[in-house]
């Protein structure tokens, strides 16, 4: 689900075909696939670039995000999605493709040695001030998948009458999968920092990717399924040049934090 028009155009959403409890299971599956992406953002730059600044960014972006919830109420399917996806979703490419270029010279020279063994090092993470790379990614990650979840609810809710229990859906969504994302925390920076930095950077490629190319009117088949497959591609590609380093001996070249 991607904004409230492709809600307002799903027929069962009448009153009479949905019950309370449907539309909070409705809400409920379909929040939890934008809270998903919103949790693995934040857990991959906190992994990478430290939690403090991570923290704060996706703190502010909630504090936003209620901001514009209780200022506009519904009026919020107005706000112009596509080009936060554009602007958001570039940003991410940027950011990622960084990380992600870094991380494949790491893996060719380190490999995955360390692996579940030690906290992955501090190296890179900022300690004094603050990180506004951790920051701003943070905070457009959290603002944009936030603002499609509420999106979701107003769509869902004022469709089917139930406004209440759509948003009961989406808190319970937010709930579940952000417990999880903070179970997760602690074995993803058990992670080689040379691995992470390249997961990290496939993820934040691919959902920037998906995101860009969506923002120009341009469908995914499956919708958010495609990130899979983005995420798959840039994988694919990582391993195929982590090999052509290795066998032609540029792994050597220095790699700057």
């Amino acid at each position: 689900m991607r904004d409230g028009a492709d809600a307002d155009a799903i027929p069962v959403l009448g009153a009479a075909a949905m019950s309370p409890t449907s539309v909070f299971v409705t809400t409920f599956l379909a929040a939890a696939v934008e809270v998903i992406e919103m949790v693995i953002i934040v857990v991959g730059v906190g992994s990478v670039r430290g939690w403090r600044s991570t923290w704060l960014g996706a703190g502010v972006g909630l504090v936003v995000l209620a901001l514009l919830v209780v200022i506009f109420g519904s009026a919020l399917r107005a706000v112009p999605l596509d080009a936060l996806r554009l602007v958001i979703g570039s940003l991410l490419v940027i950011f990622g493709l960084q990380w992600y270029r870094k991380g494949i010279r790491r893996v060719a020279v380190n490999g995955l040695r360390g692996m579940g063994e030690r906290p992955a090092s501090a190296e890179g993470v900022v300690t004094r001030g603050v990180d506004w790379t951790a920051f701003v990614l943070s905070f457009k990650g959290v603002l944009l998948e936030g603002l499609e979840v509420a999106f979701i609810v107003v769509s869902f809710g004022l469709t089917a009458q139930a406004l209440s229990s759509a948003a009961l859906g989406a808190a319970a969504a937010f709930v579940v999968v952000a417990s999880a994302g903070l179970l997760a925390r602690r074995l993803v920076q058990r992670i080689p920092r040379s691995a992470l930095q390249l997961l990290v950077g496939t993820l934040l490629s691919s959902f920037g990717t998906f995101w860009a190319v969506e923002s120009l009117g341009i469908a995914w088949p499956s919708d958010d399924a495609a990130i899979l497959g983005l995420v798959i591609w840039y994988g694919v590609a990582a391993a195929a040049y982590v090999v052509l380093l290795r066998r032609g001996r540029l792994a050597t070249v220095e790699v700057t934090p």
